[in-house]
């Protein structure tokens, strides 16, 4: 392994960090954002990192979104089968 190879991505200062999680606060541009870095051959690759454990994060979170919604739909669904007088029909 070469030595320069190792140190060809300096450490990204405060400053540049600071831009970087003010973008991915942007609703619709933060993300698409985060999905360019998570897959830029040529940038940081500590940036790129920590984009797709960003991503995964929020992949994680829609999926737990989606479960709660589901048992909360669910949960009301049975909620309005069990108030219909059956004994009518």
């Amino acid at each position: 392994m070469d030595f320069n190879e190792q140190f060809k991505h300096p450490p990204i200062n405060t400053g540049e960090w600071f831009l970087t999680i003010l973008i991915t606060n942007i609703p619709l541009i933060g993300f698409i954002m985060l999905v360019v870095w998570a897959f830029d051959k040529q940038g940081n690759p500590n940036k790129a990192n920590w984009a797709k454990a960003k991503l995964i994060w929020y992949a994680a979170g829609i999926g737990i979104a989606i479960m709660v919604l589901m048992l909360v739909g669910f949960g009301a669904v049975t909620g309005i089968f069990e108030n219909i007088p059956w004994d009518d029909f």
